[in-house]
């Protein structure tokens, strides 16, 4: 699965994102305590909770619309995280969809089961331009609880790398006018 169009809605999803054979790069932002520590560690640590969902996101572009390009509260730290391509995989094709809807085939109920039961979610958010603007396809992030937060935290990743800097550049250029787009990380389409 590398993209899909939704016969009923024609909207285009596609996961797009900076990776190697081995890695994804996905994206998170924090405070300042949690970022420094899981930078530390080189994985989260004490200030991270394990016991509620965690979000991440391959989009560099819909990062910065979510965090306000690292000005919004507690999310002023941006993580470029590397993760095992296997445990990404294995948690997009393991995800149950964060909304219901008529079209899945199967009942409202069954949805509500398979979704207490699961430990990802998926959504498919609107990709953003640099000025969140929406584009004309979908990009994937996944919520991680339970079983799938702790092999995040403790077998997937691989790297941490604070572009907090990088960011606040970047929207610096972005609001002088300046085309940042040779800039952003050059994210490619992802193949599972």
């Amino acid at each position: 699965m590398s993209s899909e169009i939704n016969n009923e809605t024609n909207e285009y999803k596609e996961i797009r994102a900076v990776y190697t054979d081995t890695t994804i790069r996905v994206y998170q932002a924090y405070n300042q305590y949690i970022a420094e520590e899981a930078v530390r560690l080189g994985t989260f640590g004490s200030h991270f909770s394990m016991n509620r969902m965690t979000w991440i996101k391959p989009s560099f572009l819909w990062m910065m619309y979510r965090c306000g390009w690292a000005e919004k509260e507690n999310q002023e730290h941006v993580l470029a995280i590397d993760i095992d391509r296997v445990g990404f995989d294995k948690a997009v094709k393991s995800a149950v969809k964060s909304t219901y809807s008529e079209n899945m085939g199967i009942t409202k109920e069954e949805w509500q089961k398979m979704v207490k039961e699961s430990d990802v979610r998926v959504q498919w958010d609107p990709e953003k331009d640099v000025n969140g603007n929406n584009l004309s396809y979908r990009s994937i992030q996944l919520g991680l609880r339970g079983d799938a937060v702790y092999e995040y935290v403790h077998n997937w990743i691989k790297n941490i790398t604070d572009i907090t800097d990088y960011v606040k550049e970047l929207n610096l250029l972005r609001q002088q006018g300046v085309d940042i787009t040779d800039k952003l990380p050059q994210e490619q389409t992802y193949n599972i």
